[in-house]
């Protein structure tokens, strides 16, 4: 790859999504879905993949969470440097979004894999003099502002990714990837590009055919209220009356609504769900397209804390070229899978202090809970009956909480479940710690999921597409103790690789047997295990990273998109 233009003669994949996690230092992502993008983007790296990344630059991130002493949630920009991290490049396009004219120029992040292979990822950036006010901060917000604002994002970044890549000298693109619905609009700019001098009113069933040859789309949302969705007026405010036009004679626009995940079901030869039981979930949402399973994965050497770096460096051959080798963790002494598990605790003790001025004690089983604070993960599920938690910990011993995770700005019930969450301490406070951390980020989860012994997760059945915090812990020997839903339904075995919460997944949520099914197991089982055979309790420690390490993981993953949807 030259400084300006692709020189790389092979056709590639060009991964689309609004949000990127590669990188603590560049704050493009909000959670699970840009965290997965960036392992998937690492992972296509080491395997030496003609892959590149498309997404905007967030020049105000996310957010920055700040937490009061009652739980409220306070959020403030993100300030950070793009030229810090990345590499502007001089490259324009220029699209029409929302009857204006709007500038956008890339900045260049470049993933090095294991075996030197280099894939790049482009991040748009719409903050121009030549364009107006109201266009420069476009990409300034990862999923701020309001429906319009969102809206013209997902015109930036599929219409504006597609120009971005012809003019970067991407002209041979194999298969355009959308990682979920928000870049659907690049089918749009691909069938004009297909139509030509024919325009949108010209397009034949011939060219949708050859643009749906070209589109693969993954799906995470399980609920039909999560997908994307806008209504016709405003989508002919952004996009212009012809676009729009086309859009309605395809039939992708409906009942006056244009829903992005229809738009990319509808234009894509290949659509996965992201778990097993995703893929089942998708699939009787939408019974008329055929919607297969990858069961997502996490980039094992991100995700891997230091002490287990050391520690399969010495034991797991070639574990950093080939995650299976972690299947090999059978044959390391438990002593040892103990010491690197107790050398990953007190960092995140060290860390959990330098921010909260806590000390916790690392003799004691410690519990962790990090994910998006949204109500149907029921983060508060641990405290249904605080009473039974106190007498669990007389009669056991002690346990200690550590709690992290953002609700979005204008979810009020993701921020009163935070609320929840501090009120519980409070009562706790003199029979069980509890720590939230605030401002969840990817340097906080390395720490926080190699740290802990045990990782909860609780959500409403059967509304967690996959998960992938447990994968993390899975890799640095922390079991998962989980509501069978998500990855969880294929990684789960009891006392083995961790328990279960509740019934089987085909069983619908019954909140009262879930609550005394995690008071149950955590008296009756994982705490007598814990305090009374710390060398069984080791065994399910190793077996996590050995059958779920090896499995849950980026390359498998990408290994299977490279089989499956990109036939390469």
């Amino acid at each position: 790859m030259s400084d300006r233009k692709r020189t790389d003669a092979r056709a590639v994949i060009a991964y689309f999504s609004m949000e990127v996690g590669v990188d603590p230092r560049v704050p493009t992502y909000s959670g699970g879905l840009g965290v997965l993008a960036g392992d998937t983007l690492k992972a296509a790296a080491d395997l030496g993949l003609p892959m590149v990344g498309m997404t905007l630059l967030h020049r105000k991130g996310y957010f920055r969470q700040r937490l009061q002493r009652s739980g409220q949630q306070i959020e403030e920009p993100v300030a950070w440097s793009p030229e810090s991290q990345l590499q502007l490049l001089p490259e324009r396009v220029s699209i029409p979004v929302n009857g204006l004219r709007v500038q956008l120029r890339p900045w260049r992040y470049v993933v090095r894999g294991s075996g030197g292979a280099e894939v790049p990822i482009y991040f748009l950036d719409a903050s121009l003099p030549e364009n107006s006010a109201e266009s420069q901060v476009l990409t300034d917000h990862l999923y701020g502002g309001d429906d319009l604002y969102r809206f013209c994002q997902e015109a930036i970044l599929g219409i504006g990714g597609v120009a971005m890549l012809r003019a970067l000298g991407y002209r041979d693109v194999a298969t355009f990837h959308m990682n979920e619905g928000h870049s659907a609009l690049l089918t749009l700019a691909l069938l004009e590009e297909q139509a030509g001098e024919r325009g949108l009113a010209g397009v034949s069933d011939s060219d949708v055919d050859r643009v749906r040859e070209r589109c693969v789309f993954t799906t995470h949302t399980p609920v039909p209220a999560g997908h994307d969705q806008f209504p016709e007026e405003m989508a002919v405010r952004v996009l212009g009356e012809s676009r729009m036009h086309a859009l309605r004679a395809g039939g992708w626009s409906v009942d006056g609504t244009l829903n992005m995940t229809y738009l990319a079901l509808r234009l894509s030869r290949y659509v996965n769900g992201v778990a097993m039981r995703h893929g089942q979930v998708s699939r009787s949402l939408f019974p008329n397209y055929p919607i297969d399973s990858i069961t997502n994965g996490v980039h094992v050497v991100t995700w891997t804390a230091p002490p287990f770096h050391d520690l399969f460096d010495r034991t797991i051959p070639r574990w950093r070229q080939d995650s299976q080798n972690l299947r090999y963790a059978v044959s390391i002494p438990l002593a040892d899978i103990r010491k690197a598990h107790q050398a990953a605790k007190v960092q995140l003790f060290e860390k959990i202090y330098a921010r909260t001025a806590v000390r916790l004690d690392p003799d004691v089983l410690t519990i962790g809970f990090a994910r998006r604070a949204a109500t149907y993960k029921r983060a508060d599920l641990v405290f249904s009956d605080l009473d039974r938690l106190r007498q669990i910990v007389r009669r056991i011993g002690p346990l200690q909480i550590v709690y992290a995770g953002k609700a979005h700005p204008r979810d009020e019930m993701g921020k009163d479940l935070i609320r929840r969450v501090f009120a519980a301490g409070e009562a706790l406070k003199q029979e069980v710690p509890v720590v939230y951390l605030e401002d969840y980020d990817m340097d906080i989860a390395r720490f926080l999921c190699a740290g802990v012994d045990v990782w909860l997760n609780t959500p409403h059945k059967p509304q967690e597409a996959s998960g992938t915090s447990g994968m993390k812990a899975a890799l640095n020997g922390v079991p998962s103790f989980s509501v069978l839903d998500g990855w969880w339904v294929e990684g789960h075995v009891e006392n083995v690789t961790g328990w279960s919460i509740g019934d089987s997944y085909e069983i619908a949520t019954d909140t009262g047997r879930e609550i005394s099914s995690l008071y149950d197991k955590l008296e009756g089982n994982i705490m007598p295990m814990y305090y009374g055979r710390p060398s069984a309790f080791a065994e399910v420690m190793r077996w996590s990273i050995a059958l779920n390490g090896s499995f849950f993981n980026a390359r498998r993953m990408v290994l299977q998109y490279r089989e499956n949807a990109y036939h390469l």
